[in-house]
């Protein structure tokens, strides 16, 4: 059994569609690739088949994944989020101790994280050090470059 995963309204939107996508574009055009691989004689000798089968293998792989995700997923009504501690989809503000500055971030499942949106996961090390704070809090987070201490200013919605 799958872990449920959860999504915001909008991010799981987004994840059906492009399970939609998948199904629907990429899963035809696969087929279409063995049909003409096959159509050009002895199989044995084909690398053009060999190649569209391995690709229709790994589609099916990533549609069977997206489906368990999609399957499994609850979407968090952002209405009731308590604001007073970090969680999912809290936006927070914080402030690197040691160089004084000051970031923010929504934490989001590991599905829907972008760094360019600022959204990071909650299962990524800042994710998990911030999730329980409280405003006033100092996250003491160990990340690759050594231990990261983080202030925690404002949560939001």
């Amino acid at each position: 059994m799958a872990d449920t995963s959860y999504f915001t309204q909008e991010g799981l939107d987004k994840l059906k569609a492009e399970l939609d996508y998948l199904k629907k574009v990429e899963r035809p055009g696969v087929s279409q690739q063995i049909a003409d691989a096959r159509d050009k004689g002895d199989l044995s000798e084909n690398a053009e088949y060999d190649a569209a089968k391995e690709a229709q293998g790994l589609l099916e792989m990533k549609i069977a994944q997206m489906e368990e995700i999609v399957a499994h997923a609850r979407v968090i009504d952002e209405s009731k989020i308590d604001n007073s501690k970090v969680l999912i989809l809290s936006k927070v503000k914080v402030k690197n101790i040691a160089n004084k500055m000051e970031m923010e971030y929504t934490l989001v499942s590991e599905e829907e994280a972008n760094l360019k949106q600022k959204k990071i996961s909650v299962s990524s090390p800042i994710g998990k050090g911030l999730l329980g704070k409280e405003v006033g809090d100092i996250a003491e987070i160990k990340v690759p470059a050594g231990l990261l201490k983080l202030e925690v200013i404002d949560i939001s919605r």
